[in-house]
């Protein structure tokens, strides 16, 4: 039977399905081998530079949470749906999720919240609250950065909890604060007549 020929396509892939299962720390040579039933020569023939190999797994991760959030939002509920599957992401793939939002970003070099806003948020969901609850943009931001803010907070509880929280808990918590941040931008975009 002639082997196998290893692509650096397999590899990410399978170094990406490692960090899936047991976190970035299981990403290793010797791991991406065995999971491709390989001996490490054709790994390390891609990996020479195992941060490099990193950044792909980082990129496929930002990759599958997009696809995941995309698969989940419901068009009618749209923010509460994007906030619904992160806690649903931080529950059925906690590895992923602490790779993606708890990484160090070196790229990052936000000096402020508005600055990380820039930087690391979708503009388009802004533009969606402001045109939905006739807000001020500066309003809607302001909401979103919030909510963002709370929902990776409220999911990394979730993780650091081993899961004991109910998943109907937390989504009720979510509600409720969504709902006092965005009393606060309507009265927020009313004082100012806008």
């Amino acid at each position: 039977m002639p082997k196998q020929r290893i692509t650096k396509e397999m590899v990410v892939e399978a170094a990406f399905e490692l960090a899936k299962e047991g976190g970035m720390e299981h990403v290793l040579v010797k791991n991406i081998a065995e999971k491709l039933g390989c001996s490490v020569q054709p790994i390390y023939s891609y990996c020479s530079n195992m941060e490099e190999l990193k950044k792909d797994v980082q990129q496929c991760t930002a990759d599958f949470f997009q696809e995941y959030v995309a698969a989940h939002i419901d068009k009618e509920d749209y923010f509460h749906s994007i906030g619904k599957a992160y806690l649903a992401l931080s529950k059925e793939e906690p590895n992923l999720f602490e790779l993606y939002f708890l990484r160090k970003r070196a790229d990052c070099t936000a000096k402020s919240l508005q600055e990380l806003y820039e930087q690391e948020c979708t503009p388009e969901v802004a533009d969606f609250l402001a045109e939905k609850f006739n807000l001020s943009v500066e309003a809607a931001r302001k909401l979103h950065l919030n909510m963002v803010i709370y929902n990776t907070g409220i999911s990394t509880l979730m993780i650091s909890s081993n899961f004991g929280i109910p998943m109907e808990e937390l989504d009720r918590q979510l509600v409720e604060t969504y709902e006092i941040f965005l009393r606060q931008a309507l009265k927020e975009t009313n004082e100012k007549g806008e």
